[in-house]
């Protein structure tokens, strides 16, 4: 891929964010391209997830220095479901569950107009959706049942910017292999006129890149970008030193 060719899509600047009255974010700077598709690693408690959130837009996090942009646009006083509507899409590291809505529902909603059995049908098939669909959403679902869910959502919805949060959390070998695979249909699929879906990807262990193709990655530790580089080079000089090596950035800086 040409990523110099791309277009921003993402645009975070001197990002500062409080939560509960304490900070966790301290000056994040991050731009994603159309196309691209980068990866958040880190320990726990570094930040990575509150990133996410705060580009969603959910409620306790409040932004006190800086910008987040979205094609041109600055979210910081957009609501969840304009942020949706703009074009950007998320995976919840543990999706909530709703009673009184079934899988099929949400995914007609989420897919908009068109034929909805032909997505279903496609979505049922890819995903092994068949005992679920039925169901009120996340209800009962294992680990994997809940990211099998979510992924059907997001096809469905077909955000221009899809964001992941530990999409291999909880979830058994057979399952990471099933959504990987779903992950990169929504990633890698052409946009009519345009290039393919972008996306930001939080890891905790690094397992989802053996199915998934990420650009870059970037390791956020202690509320700051501390380096970034190949996502699998990163992954092999941390599983050798650690994270607090990263903060010198004198190895897989880009």
């Amino acid at each position: 891929m040409d990523l110099d060719r791309q277009q921003p899509l993402l645009v975070i600047e001197n990002l500062h964010v409080a939560v509960g009255g304490s900070e966790v974010l301290r000056g994040i700077n991050l731009s994603i391209n159309e196309g691209e598709t980068h990866v958040l690693l880190g320990p726990n408690g570094g930040g990575k997830t509150t990133l996410l959130n705060t580009i969603v837009g959910l409620p306790g996090y409040r932004i006190t220095q800086g910008s987040i942009t979205f094609k041109g646009t600055d979210l910081a006083d957009l609501e969840i479901d304009e942020r949706a509507r703009l074009g950007i899409g998320v995976a919840f590291q543990r999706p909530p569950a709703v009673r009184g809505i079934k899988l099929r529902q949400l995914i007609e909603v989420a897919a908009g107009e068109g034929d909805h059995e032909v997505l279903l049908a496609d979505l049922i098939g890819d995903l092994s959706l068949l005992k679920m669909v039925d169901r009120d959403v996340n209800m009962g679902f294992s680990g994997g049942e809940m990211k099998r869910s979510e992924m059907a959502q997001l096809i469905a919805q077909a955000p221009e910017l899809t964001l992941f949060d530990e999409p291999e959390s909880g979830v058994d070998l057979d399952n990471i292999a099933v959504v990987g695979k779903a992950m990169n249909r929504l990633l890698k699929a052409e946009r009519v006129g345009k290039g393919t879906r972008a996306g930001l990807i939080v890891t905790h262990t690094g397992h989802i890149l053996e199915y998934v193709n990420a650009d870059i990655g970037h390791v956020l530790y202690n509320g700051k970008l501390a380096c970034k580089g190949n996502p699998l080079d990163l992954i092999g000089e941390i599983g050798k030193h650690g994270y607090g090596k990263c903060v010198e950035c004198a190895i897989c800086q880009m």
